[in-house]
């Protein structure tokens, strides 16, 4: 089958009547957290490589997050269990003009892109790939930055404050609401669901409308906060499959904040400069955490471990840094944020100006 059949088709594919544009293929085949950590290094291919087709290798359900995105021209379907990387990828035609490896650091993925025979691979160094002549990985480094420092190694500048995606077109469901998101990959990253109801009852009960939302599985989860806090069911958004990202981004961007754990939401309350209050446990907020801004507030406690990953963020058990967050503190959090811009308020969207 060939690529093209492959691909996803983005807005921004070449005419049939065009030549072939040079292509640089990215692979990022994580979730949607991760997809949007790399927006700066994305933006800085976009600006570094005019001309180029931009093929992002990543899970055919971040298609519509991808395309909003602004930075993708195809999506290549690639995914493989847990964090683990693809087997193989499903290209064809000539090789890549450009092979960047945002997915992680090591063998697997280096060489997966190098069976391709790309003109040029952008990677980070490792003993076991001695081919490649890149900069050394740092364990202790914010996501942005990671992919950002690559980028500059090979001569392609890249602001890891450039963050930012354009705001969403549809129309939000719930403008103004806090939304509320209880849901993780893993349960270590996930904070109790009675304290999330605890949080959405007391802020419903001061008057702010609260919305919860919920990813593929997590409906049941979702229903017993709303239940428990007091909402009408109808306070639930998604839970039997993912909330379409268009939907989602339209919530989130006119939210009065975002209550979420170390997860995917958080990192879109960031790239729309929506106020947030995020719950760290087993990884330092300064690997995954938001700008510091006044409008992201970020609650960890891990009473005196400085390590970048004191707990397992895969374990089977809320992570005990996670469960020292009180509802108490968490309600204050989201009553000190500033409020919404103004911007926003009146339905205008934002200028990017420099850093998020």
């Amino acid at each position: 089958m060939s690529a093209e059949k492959r691909t996803h088709p983005l807005t921004r594919g070449d005419a049939p009547d065009r030549a072939p544009r040079p292509r640089v293929l990215v692979l990022r085949a994580l979730g949607l957290g991760d997809l949007l950590t790399a927006v700066p290094a994305l933006r800085a291919l976009r600006r570094g490589l005019p001309g180029y087709e931009v093929v992002l290798a990543a899970p055919e359900r971040l298609a519509d997050a991808a395309e909003a995105t602004g930075l993708v021209d195809r999506l290549l379907p690639a995914s493989a269990q847990a964090r683990a990387v693809p087997a193989e990828l499903a290209w064809d035609g000539p090789a890549p003009d450009v092979a960047v490896d945002l997915h992680g650091n090591g063998p697997p993925s280096h060489l997966l892109l190098q069976r391709l025979r790309p003109a040029r691979l952008f990677a980070y160094a490792h003993p076991d790939t001695p081919g490649i002549a890149g900069p050394s990985w740092r364990a202790d480094e914010h996501e942005r930055h990671r992919w950002c420092r690559l980028l500059d190694w090979y001569g392609i500048p890249a602001d890891p404050r450039e963050l930012w995606i354009p705001p969403p077109t549809a129309v939000s469901p719930a403008p103004g609401a806090v939304v509320v998101h209880p849901g993780a990959d893993a349960a270590a990253r996930r904070w109790p669901r009675e304290r999330f109801a605890a949080v959405a009852q007391a802020l419903h009960r001061s008057g702010h409308e609260v919305v919860v939302t919920a990813g593929a599985g997590e409906g049941p989860s979702a229903r017993q906060v709303a239940a428990e806090a007091g909402l009408a069911p109808d306070a639930v958004v998604g839970g039997a499959g993912d909330v379409p990202f268009g939907l989602l981004a339209a919530l989130v961007d006119r939210a009065r904040c975002v209550i979420v754990g170390d997860t995917g939401l958080a990192h879109l309350a960031s790239a729309l400069a929506t106020p947030s209050v995020v719950l760290f446990g087993p990884v330092a907020p300064r690997l995954w955490g938001p700008p510091a801004r006044a409008r992201h507030r970020v609650l960890w406690h891990p009473d005196g471990d400085d390590s970048p990953r004191p707990g397992d963020a895969h374990g089977p058990l809320p992570d005990e840094r996670l469960l020292r967050i009180t509802v108490e503190e968490v309600v204050e959090a989201v009553r000190d944020l500033p409020e919404p811009d103004l911007r926003k308020a009146a339905g205008r969207p934002l200028v990017p100006e420099g850093s998020w």
